[in-house]
């Protein structure tokens, strides 16, 4: 909720979940009708705001529309692609309506308390015609996108994976879809991913993608699978199916309740040199990215955290992820080796994770919340310490502190290349701050970490504060994160 004198900063607020498929329901105050078009204070017109980034909007003028209009709103939000929606209530906050009482009766739809409100089941026929399809197949891959975690269909995919013998990769939005060392998990794929799930959507006769809009992200750019790849969309909403791909064997259907059809409808199949083939792929990039990941170098390379990471996070940890290097550090190189670990990253807005670790924990108090970003990242939601603080938000934010904004300094090196870059700095570089005694000024607990050896002991001693916590990690001056192999 916000008063109108916040409603554009509310709006930004709402990119993320609209991007991340995430029903959330903004509400905000509009001055009455008499103060419209009279220069009243700090007020714009907040249906343009909202537009891109919800999916309905609702103008509330009269009490009697409350019952219907707030019903309206969770059955949006939650019906289809879960996205943002946003009511426009009247009064400077809300306060034409807010003073008064309503004698309707509040009527809560048990359906919209959760979504997807409805799982349709899949055309029979159109599942027949995947069932085709992948008895044909000796190549096959699942991608499982965040359709697959909307729709609690992580089990469903493998048990299709392990029905027909196909191998399994994931975007970072359905990192946790499987432990790491699954024997069909091939990692992350995407251009916040891995080389080897890269490597194997590009071989592939056939992919499955599940609850995934084929974005360029997950496609590399629509550059994999290659062309004349057969391929099987599932979605809840019609609309993305084919919209990449034309030729598409589409399945309109709940997600989880698709993949279980199929699995029920296809044949069993192994395909073991397929498996061991994919396989070779995993083992050649995990040795050459364990390189950086053991690393004892001095200030810290950030692949080295990924490692301490994956062996302290507690068996139920909640991990947010900030947008950028620090997505496609976690994403690949943080290994989830238990099924109740999750993984969450931004789905575009820098800053994102810390205030939505807060969120996350919230959510799920008994959980152990790890939020890892940025110093860039940092800089936008810092003063949230105060919020964590006096709300009792308990916490722990690793920032991979070094001092610059580092994904921005390949293509600044491209733009000034053969230019002089005297100037150059003044676009990434950063002061080294002291996010530890940031911390600490907020009144909570902060740590610093100069050496790899010091990690550990220094994310034990956050776990057992009783303080939100702020682990500040030197690492190396604008340190270049690889970017996986893509088709060219």
């Amino acid at each position: 909720m916000a008063q109108s004198v916040g409603a554009a900063n509310l709006a930004a607020g709402m990119q993320d979940p609209y991007l991340g498929h995430s029903a959330v329901i903004a509400m905000t105050g509009r001055h009455v009708a008499s103060n419209q078009y009279r220069n009243a204070y700090q007020e714009v017109a907040h249906e343009p705001l909202y537009a891109a980034v919800t999916k309905f909007q609702g103008r509330i003028d009269a009490l009697d529309q409350i019952p219907h209009l707030l019903r309206a709103a969770f059955r949006e939000a939650t019906t289809g692609t879960p996205r943002p929606v946003h009511l426009d209530v009247a009064g400077y906050t809300g306060d034409a309506l807010s003073n008064l009482e309503g004698m309707f009766e509040v009527v809560a739809d048990e359906a919209h308390t959760r979504y997807p409100a409805f799982r349709p089941a899949p055309d029979p026929a159109a599942v027949a015609r995947a069932a085709t399809a992948i008895k044909s197949a000796t190549r096959p891959v699942i991608v499982a996108d965040r359709g697959v975690i909307v729709s609690d269909a992580a089990a469903a995919v493998t048990k299709l994976a392990e029905r027909i013998g196909a191998v399994v990769v994931a975007t970072p939005d359905a990192k946790a879809v499987m432990v790491e060392d699954h024997a069909l998990f091939r990692g992350i794929a995407g251009l916040y991913g891995r080389s080897c799930a890269n490597h194997v959507i590009a071989e592939a006769d056939l992919v499955i993608y599940a609850g995934s809009n084929t974005s360029d992200h997950t496609t590399g750019g629509w550059k994999m699978p290659k062309e004349g790849t057969a391929i099987v969309q599932i979605d809840l909403d019609p609309v993305e199916i084919g919209r990449n791909y034309a030729g598409v064997i589409g399945i309109q259907s709940d997600v989880r309740a698709a993949l279980e059809a199929l699995a029920a409808a296809a044949s069993a199949a192994k395909h073991d040199d397929w498996l061991a083939h994919t396989q070779t792929f995993v083992d050649a990039w995990r040795k050459e990215t364990d390189k950086l990941r053991s690393s004892d170098q001095v200030p810290m390379r950030p692949e080295r955290i990924c490692r301490e990471l994956t062996e302290l996070l507690p068996k139920d940890a909640i991990l947010i992820a900030d947008t950028g290097f620090a997505a496609l550090l976690t994403g690949t190189l943080v290994y989830l080796r238990h099924p109740a670990q999750r993984f969450f990253r931004a789905a575009g807005s820098l800053g994102w994770s810390f205030p939505a670790s807060l969120g996350a924990k919230c959510a799920a108090p008994s959980q152990p919340v790890i939020c890892f970003t940025g110093d860039g990242g940092f800089y936008y939601h810092l003063p949230e310490l105060e919020t964590a603080r006096r709300r009792g938000i308990k916490t722990v934010t690793i920032v991979n502190n070094n001092a610059s904004l580092a994904q921005g300094l390949r293509n600044l090196n491209i733009a000034y290349e053969g230019h002089d870059g005297a100037n150059k700095g003044e676009c990434y570089e950063y002061s080294n701050t002291d996010f530890a005694r940031v911390a600490q000024a907020f009144d909570c607990f902060g740590i610093t970490v100069d050496k790899p050896q010091d990690f550990r002991k220094a994310f034990e001693a956050a776990m057992a504060s009783e303080l939100p916590a702020v682990i500040d990690v030197k690492t190396e001056f604008a340190s270049q994160v690889a970017m996986p192999w893509m088709p060219s």
